[in-house]
């Protein structure tokens, strides 16, 4: 049974055909996808969160570089972790896994098949809530550790430590890796551009 893809350019829905984490590996534009049982999803982008996300990305690999703690990866790479959805893959905008986990573990192409410490997901322009709240429940409860939701236009971060706790910190507050990045500290306002240098566009609130 085929199921059905949204055009965002369109915004209509197109028949794709069911697909399997290998499948989406070789598609040759799997990057603006991730994969729910076995349905292509795609990934909602813009300047903004881009900009954000490459913010985050350059700060955490910095310190996990310096402290040789892990791996840190960006927005193209996919979790096939999920061991309550085998046909499902996520791909945060950014993560974390621990060299704790497996001090050996060589880097090697795929998907990565082990829980990250820490993912990082950023709002978009496009993202609709409840995608971000099924995000955040799906990797909790893959076992993720810590998860943060950067929101660019309310220019917050909600820390989510498990299914009951999330702590929401405003601009003027700071973030910590907590336990899963000791050390690890910046102001919250340090990760989004001058609020002069940014234009918003209306977020999307529709439950499409």
């Amino acid at each position: 049974m085929p199921t059905m893809l949204l055009d965002r350019t369109s915004n209509e829905r197109i028949e794709a055909p069911e697909m399997t984490p290998e499948d989406l590996l070789v598609m040759p534009d799997s990057k603006d996808y991730e994969l729910i049982d076995g349905q292509l999803v795609e990934r909602a982008t813009g300047e903004l969160s881009s900009w954000v996300g490459g913010e985050v990305l350059g700060l955490l690999r910095q310190f996990v570089k310096e402290n040789r703690l892990g791996w840190v990866y960006g927005s193209d790479c996919g979790y096939q972790c999920f061991a309550f959805a085998p046909r499902k893959v996520r791909k945060p905008d950014c993560s974390f896994v621990s060299r704790a986990k497996n001090p050996s573990r060589p880097i090697q192409e795929g998907w990565i098949k082990i829980v990250p410490d820490l993912v990082v997901e950023v709002i978009s322009t496009h993202d609709v809530f409840q995608e971000i709240d099924q995000k955040v429940l799906d990797y909790l409860a893959a076992g993720v550790g810590v998860m943060w939701v950067v929101n660019p236009f309310s220019r917050t971060v909600i820390v989510h430590h498990s299914k009951a706790s999330a702590e929401r910190l405003s601009s003027d507050q700071e973030l910590t890796g907590g336990e899963v990045l000791k050390g690890f500290s910046c102001l919250v306002d340090s990760l989004f551009p001058p609020p002069e240098e940014v234009q918003l566009l209306p977020r999307q609130h529709s439950d499409e």
